[in-house]
């Protein structure tokens, strides 16, 4: 949305995450930008009901936290479902560890992961 130098990027998460897949920062973004980051990831994921992941994340190379912010959303991992229903629930789960996920409403979810590891996609494979 604003830049004003090098330093500070004033946006909304909406239109700046539907322009890069949810992403707001990370390092996909360009070096100089202040939303590069190799250190960590935000998304604002905005999901409509019945919105599910289309495989399992296998082999994840980064830790995440995911935090709802509106609806009701499911994400499920190895031998536990966990439903996140009340704004500001929360999930965190570690390296290694396999996940997918579902909107069982209307949802608005902020995912945090770490490090931003370069040429990662969860979806690719």
């Amino acid at each position: 949305m604003e830049s004003d130098d090098d330093t500070v990027y004033v946006g909304k998460a909406g239109p700046d995450a539907a322009a890069d897949r949810g992403w707001l920062l990370g390092h996909f973004k360009s070096v100089g930008d202040p939303r590069y980051s190799e250190a960590v990831e935000i998304k604002w994921g905005v999901h409509p009901p019945g919105d599910a992941r289309a495989a399992w994340v296998r082999g994840e190379a980064r830790t995440a936290l995911l935090v709802l912010i509106s609806g009701r959303f499911r994400v499920e991992l190895p031998g536990r479902s966990v439903l996140l229903e009340e704004q500001g629930d929360y999930v965190v789960w570690g390296k290694g560890v396999d996940h997918s996920w579902y909107a069982e409403e209307e949802s608005v979810v902020l995912t945090v992961r770490w490090p931003s590891v370069p040429g990662y996609r969860a979806d690719q494979g």
